[in-house]
């Protein structure tokens, strides 16, 4: 990964999502920054919210609106007639919003679908805020390469890599032990798998100490968005899968920690709010300034750590699965998730259902498939959303 070597802020930017949880973030933090008068919004896109995406297309100025909904395109545009914005929809859309002449790009796009048009803007050499995990899990050399080839720089916005990238000391990567990806542990912490077998994606999506979208929300309650995140780190920061550790750590104040080979811990503490995280890739390698709650120390009464239980949540044990295989286990390993995800959210399995579905996929799908390629990447996410549709009706058949 690159550092910036120049301190001058963008002028121009895009943001893929923007009417999500990280894109309201992230026009929140455009707005304590200046707005307008300090950035020239190019594209903003949305899928459904279309209210939101036009208010926020009015308020920014911005060039393009882009809904990733076909049927949505009509009720856009009518919603922008007069303001002079110019409105686009579906994957079309997308792609020429990824086109616009952006030089840094908000990558908050979640799922699969936001992988099409951060790969586009990285290709024409866009910097990119990464926010969409499935980039690097499903497509990390393609990504990365793509990055390389393009010449923009790559800023992770995830709070735990966001506090890597602060941590990490350039000049001694080489010196690097280990990094430590806090989790809170989600509302299921202590819950045991008999608890866990009954709860409802009501309960799963109430998040203890963050405010997040439904899928990270759920993510962070099965642990498969740290599980995502610890293929992501392999990536973003070029780790033996040895070098990745997991640790249980409730009040998520410390977001993230890196281990050097002389014994120091290096840890990036905060309140926790995305908004820091996304002022840090916005502003790199200054800093700006933002109203987000404060730490107080003198109020903190403990800050508590444990061991994950891969037991209770085997999400980790199959994120080192998939980087001890290698291959494309990432892409199936994602794309199985997401299509348990959306089961569970339907009501099809269970919570632990998810779980077993992503596993049976992986091991039915361990042949040393290829993710050199975009081509190959799209395969195997094609093939394991199709298995995994088959396991979720076993389980419906089963139960």
């Amino acid at each position: 990964m690159t550092h910036a070597q120049s301190s001058t802020l963008p002028e121009k930017l895009t943001v893929l999502g923007s009417t999500g949880s990280i894109g309201t973030s992230t026009l929140d933090v455009i707005a304590q920054l200046g707005g307008r008068s300090r950035f020239d919004v190019m594209a903003l896109t949305g899928a459904e919210n279309v209210t939101l995406l036009a208010e926020q297309a009015r308020a920014l100025g911005a060039k393009l609106a882009v809904t990733s909904e076909d049927d949505n395109y009509q009720a856009l545009k009518d919603a922008l007639a007069g303001s002079g914005i110019k409105v686009a929809a579906g994957r079309s859309g997308l792609h020429e919003a990824a086109e616009m002449d952006a030089d840094w790009v908000m990558a908050a796009i979640a799922g699969t679908p936001g992988l099409e048009p951060t790969l586009s803007a990285a290709r024409r050499g866009a910097n990119i805020a990464l926010a969409n995990k499935e980039c690097l899990v499903s497509a990390g050399d393609v990504f990365l390469r793509t990055i390389s080839e393009g010449g923009g720089q790559l800023i992770p916005v995830d709070s735990e890599h966001s506090a890597i990238f602060q941590c990490l000391e350039p000049t001694n990567k080489a010196n690097v032990e280990r990094i430590v990806l806090t989790a809170s542990g989600g509302p299921f912490r202590t819950f045991s798998r008999e608890q866990m077998a009954g709860v409802t994606a009501d309960t799963a999506r109430a998040h203890p100490n963050w405010s997040m979208g439904l899928k990270v929300s759920i993510g962070s309650a099965s642990m498969f968005n740290k599980a995502l995140e610890m293929i992501e780190a392999k990536y973003l920061f070029d780790l033996e899968p040895s070098q990745i550790e997991v640790i249980v750590h409730p009040q998520s104040i410390i977001h993230s920690m890196v281990a050097y080979t002389d014994g120091s811990v290096i840890a990036q503490l905060g309140c926790p709010d995305m908004r820091t995280a996304i002022a840090y890739a916005l502003t790199y390698p200054t800093r700006g300034k933002i109203d987000v709650e404060r730490l107080d120390f003198t109020k903190l009464a403990r800050l508590d750590f444990e061991a994950p239980d891969e037991v209770r949540f085997p999400a980790l044990r199959l994120a080192r699965t998939a980087l001890e295989r290698g291959g494309a286990q990432g892409a199936v390993l994602n794309a199985a998730d997401e299509t348990a995800f959306h089961a569970f959210v339907d009501g099809a399995i269970g919570f632990l259902d998810m779980a077993d579905i992503v596993e049976t996929v992986m091991d039915r799908m361990n042949h040393g498939q290829s993710a050199q390629t975009m081509e190959a990447v799209l395969d195997a996410d094609t093939q394991a959303r199709a298995y995994a549709r088959e396991a979720v009706l076993q389980k419906q058949r089963a139960a």
